[in-house]
């Protein structure tokens, strides 16, 4: 039956997909494409100020998801200034109310308000070492979600430091500074990452320049990094102790949420499939009339980051857009065409880039007559250039066509009598109704006809949640009509949806004894604290020295604003420890925005310090 989970022993890992929702469509469309767990903006405080949703609207998610046994976790993770306390930990408790599993923070002030919810420890607390993680778990946090740029290596020492539930992220985009460390869109704008509205600086031009004025690169997207595929290494994180994997896109379309959820769905079943120590953590198995594929949604370039170790070959200096899959080259070109030399059919409708050593090109495909492409313009198509298509209107079409559906199994088990019909209706997870009806029964004429007709009727799901996999007939002797089968089975399934939508999850809330000892006794103004509950909780722990957060800062100048483990000078063949000439103090430039690069080769990390010309200032 399904993922006979009540068969299953207590001592199994649960094993998590975690899904983006940006609002009740888009996590219906999640959880129906098998996802196990979302996680959704509430009506203020989370780091996707664009992706919001009311309580009512939250508990309409929380209905649907329990269903399932899909968990709903609560984004609330901006930092807290101390006239939003109140108001945060109202919204908080107000949430808790409706039922969310847990709630995603980044200010320790939520841990001081004693709520009675699992807490999360955002990506934004900078989850980046054993100790860190350790003290997270010993302060009663229930998971901790890691830092993007961590190794496998790093991922493993983090899991022999701790027992605490480890999430981290498989796809999508890749923030390039350390999270909750990056103030770069701050330093330009009043606009903060961890106030939840990145103006996301990073995807802009920049020049590379030298102290003595001289231009290595220009107008280039030299912070611009490619987005996370870890679709090939979930076995791996599984052996290395990670139960939840994240995919990002808060801000992305319904599409993009089936196409890539059903892909990861089968990634992580294959790998749960040879590790029968491990299982899902939610029920019912999803169907989809299309192949999912990730190359078909937005993607920059997808990899592996720093997955394997520091390495080059993570920017994307051309473009931080999609650019899609690679199709072919141009052959030949006249005005109003080119020939493609590829293996693949483009359609009417396609999106396509082109790359140049400028930059690229964009162009959507009006017809096409086999290899000969009229595109909507050829300005800057030349023969030779690649082309890739970011756009395949029809795979589009058939994920927006494509019925969807997610079911859990179950069993039926009809006795007929001379006095009445009883039915009893069992999920995968054991969850039962049953019902009856007292009505005289006569003879059945035939007792395989009989049969047949019961086990057709009980089978039937309808639009229902449930999928019917068995049905056992006991007294086939006595007749039932088709219709009065029907109705009772209606009755049931009905029943047995609202008795799944009233299950409790059980939950892993902790508290906090105050015991555990933060790693540092001094805080940083990095380390983002800018409130007295904040102050209290670290003060608690051990830290003697805090320092206000740079966020309340009039001006970032002078100021670390990016801590990074992704480096320039690497990704341009200059790294100072492979016996770089280039020995010069570096600046990246855009408009009147300068910054100094620093570089810590012992930890093999880049910062930028802020040295813009005029100071900016922030109004709060």
């Amino acid at each position: 039956m399904c993922d006979n989970l009540s068969q299953m022993s207590s001592n199994r890992r649960n094993i998590e997909l975690l899904c983006p929702a940006r609002d009740y469509r888009a996590a219906v469309a999640a959880v129906d494409c098998g996802a196990d767990a979302l996680y959704i903006g509430a009506s203020g405080y989370g780091a996707r100020r664009a992706a919001t949703n009311t309580t009512d609207d939250i508990a309409r998610v929380v209905a649907y998801a329990h269903l399932f046994g899909v968990r709903v976790y609560v984004t609330l993770n901006t930092i807290l200034y101390e006239s939003e306390l109140a108001d945060a930990e109202r919204l908080a408790r107000e949430l808790i109310a409706v039922g969310v599993d847990g709630l995603i923070v980044q200010d320790m002030a939520y841990r001081e308000m004693n709520l009675p919810v699992e807490l999360h420890a955002s990506t934004q607390v900078c989850n980046m070492t054993p100790e860190g993680a350790k003290f997270l778990e010993d302060s009663g946090f229930t998971r901790v979600i890691l830092e993007r740029a961590l190794s496998l290596d790093e991922i493993r020492e983090i899991r022999k430091a701790t027992t605490v539930d480890l999430e981290c992220f498989i796809h999508g985009a890749i923030c390039v500074g350390h999270s909750g460390r990056c103030y770069l869109s701050r330093s330009q704008s009043t606009r903060s990452g961890n106030r939840g509205e990145c103006s996301q600086p990073c995807r802009l031009t920049y020049d590379l320049v030298t102290e003595r004025g001289e231009k290595l690169i220009r107008g280039k997207h030299l912070l611009s990094v490619k987005d996370f595929d870890l679709s090939e290494r979930i076995g791996e994180l599984i052996d290395a102790g990670v139960m939840s994997f994240k995919i990002e896109g808060r801000l992305k379309d319904d599409n993009y949420i089936k196409n890539v959820v059903s892909y990861y769905r089968q990634k992580i079943d294959e790998a749960l499939a040879s590790r029968p120590d491990c299982r899902r953590s939610s029920v019912g198995r999803s169907e989809v009339e299309f192949t999912p594929d990730p190359r078909k949604s937005f993607s920059r370039d997808g990899g592996e980051y720093m997955f394997m170790g520091k390495r080059a070959g993570v920017a994307s200096f051309l473009t931080p857009k999609a650019v899609g899959e690679y199709v072919g080259c141009v052959a030949t070109t006249d005005r109003r065409s080119f020939k493609l030399v590829s293996r693949m059919q483009l359609n009417a409708g396609d999106g396509l880039c082109f790359i140049s050593g400028d930059g690229i090109i964009g162009t959507n495909v009006n017809r096409t007559d086999g290899s000969i492409i009229e595109p909507n313009r050829m300005d800057g198509i030349k023969a030779g250039m690649e082309v890739y298509r970011n756009y395949d209107h029809q795979f589009t079409q058939s994920v927006e066509r494509s019925r969807i559906r997610r079911a859990i199994d179950a069993a039926c088990c009809v006795k007929l009598s001379a006095s009445g019909v009883e039915v009893v209706y069992t999920d995968c997870e054991g969850e039962s109704i049953a019902i009856s009806r007292s009505v005289a029964l006569d003879q059945s004429k035939s007792v395989d006809k009989m049969r047949a007709v019961a086990q057709e009727q009980m089978a039937k799901s309808g639009d229902s949640i449930f999928r019917v996999t068995s049905v056992e007939v006991e007294g086939a002797e006595w007749f039932a009509t088709a219709k009065l089968l029907a109705e009772i089975r209606r009755e049931a399934l009905s029943l047995l949806a609202s008795h799944r939508a009233e299950i409790i999850p059980e939950h892993d809330i902790r508290s906090d004894s105050g015991e555990a000892r933060y790693p540092e006794r001094r805080l940083s103004p990095q380390h983002n604290v800018v409130n007295s509950l904040a102050r209290k909780f670290y003060t608690k722990h051990g830290v003697e020295h805090i320092i206000e957060g740079l966020d309340s800062w009039r001006s970032t100048h002078g100021e670390r604003v990016m801590e990074s483990s992704y480096c320039i000078r690497r990704e341009i063949g200059e790294c100072l420890k492979r016996g770089s000439k280039l020995r010069d103090r570096l600046f990246i430039e855009h408009g009147r925005s300068r910054y100094l690069l620093d570089f810590d080769c012992a930890k093999c990390r880049m910062s930028l310090i802020d040295c813009s010309e005029s100071e900016n200032h922030r109004q709060r």
